[in-house]
């Protein structure tokens, strides 16, 4: 440990442990205007990135490196707190077994629609309605293996900064602004979306491979059991559908939104 004589937080009845685990409800994601994230390259990630760690909770046991470095000064930096605690009290806060060593609060942060605009090679992601934390976190990965500029989250889609959600986003969750509106702000502003707009539908005819790749891109996909809505399915330019065998019920929506990415960005390495 960095600290070689830490103060080692022993019990979950601690006001700051309290404080942490709060942040697993969506009231307390809320209240505090923060949200956990696990491991000590996502934390790292983080603080790259430009994120306020407030706090970064550390195991007993876990064993002193350049990148724990890091991450203990960028949150010391940003005015953030540093604590000890047990190996069985960080299991009890992560509720699970193979807990990481590193946990951190971090400080929610949201984009702004004004900057969501169209420009060659450059794909943007809305997503109406999602349900389903670990979904929804996948996408998210997805978005930011594509280069995706940014995510618009519309109507009653769940918490991103949930801790399913940010744990099956594997880090990219820093990587990737998001945007909330509800689906009226969509519509109002999507009139002055001077790009084309890509959306999946059960009743198109064109398949993902007939989109043409570069050009200024928003790629829509609906919620996992009702699809688009017909409002928003009006918006797009052009509408596709993802051949399955017949029999198949349907795709992942995670699954789909990465193959409907790889159909419409550019390459990310170009």
């Amino acid at each position: 440990m960095p600290d070689q004589n830490p103060i080692v937080i022993r019990s979950a009845a601690n006001q700051e442990i309290k404080e942490l685990r709060a942040l697993e409800t969506k009231k307390g994601r809320s209240q505090q205007n923060a949200f956990v994230s696990e491991g000590l390259r996502h934390v790292v990630e983080a603080v790259r990135r430009g994120w306020r760690v407030s706090r970064l909770v550390l195991s007993e046991s876990a064993s002193s490196s350049e990148l724990l470095r890091e991450a203990i000064q960028g949150c010391e930096a940003s005015g953030g707190r540093v604590l000890t605690v047990t190996d069985e009290l960080m299991t009890r806060i992560a509720r699970r077994d193979n807990a990481q060593s590193v946990i951190a609060v971090i400080e929610q942060r949201w984009g702004d629609l004004e900057a969501v605009i169209a420009a060659p090679r450059v794909t943007w992601l809305a997503l109406e309605g999602i349900r389903d934390p670990g979904n929804l976190g996948s996408i998210i990965r997805s978005a930011d293996a594509f280069a995706v500029a940014g995510v618009l989250l519309i109507g009653n889609t769940v918490d991103p900064f949930s801790t399913e959600a940010v744990r099956a986003s594997m880090g990219s969750i820093v990587n990737v602004p998001l945007i909330r509106l509800d689906e009226a702000a969509y519509l109002d502003w999507h009139r002055g979306w001077t790009g084309r707009t890509v959306g999946t539908h059960l009743r198109a005819e064109l398949q993902p491979e007939s989109v043409e790749r570069g050009s200024a891109t928003l790629l829509v996909m609906g919620n996992e059991q009702s699809g688009l809505p017909a409002r928003i399915a009006a918006t797009c330019n052009q509408l596709v559908r993802i051949p399955m065998r017949d029999g198949a019920d349907s795709l992942n929506l995670a699954a789909a939104t990465a193959i409907m990415l790889y159909a419409v960005t550019a390459s990310a390495g170009a």
